[in-house]
């Protein structure tokens, strides 16, 4: 028997300890639907919201270990990217002259008049200063 790491292909286990974000529905006809958005085809449903968590797990490591048997690519989990809230920003000096003045006028802080500004800029509310 040939094993993984003879192979260079990743360990089955390596693939069952990761994590894959889940959506959970509930069913029109009662009960809940499961499916796994990085996981093609792989879906459960539950009774109930206590059997959701161990119907999910079985359908997330029957697929998985179906795949990896198989042979087929096992696509990594993904995650919506997180936003700290800040980031930097190179300006011209005569701009950030420009910004830095119509703040004071405005009686706020630089970043309070960037953040407005770019608030009404993208349609975020309306601004109040």
């Amino acid at each position: 028997m040939t094993t993984a790491a003879e192979t260079g292909q990743t360990p089955l286990e390596y693939y069952l300890s990761l994590a894959y974000p889940f959506e959970a529905a509930a069913d029109k006809d009662g009960g809940w639907v499961v499916t796994f958005p990085d996981l093609p085809g792989c879906m459960t449903q539950a009774d109930s919201m206590d059997e959701l968590a161990d119907m999910a797990e079985d359908a997330r490591r029957a697929w998985i270990e179906s795949a990896y048997e198989d042979g087929d690519v096992i696509p990594l989990p993904s995650y919506p990217p997180a936003y700290s809230g800040k980031f930097n920003a190179r300006l011209p000096k005569s701009l950030h002259q420009q910004v830095a003045e119509a703040a004071e006028r405005e009686g706020v802080s630089l970043n309070q008049y960037v953040t407005a500004v770019l608030a009404g800029a993208v349609g975020y509310g309306q601004p109040s200063m």
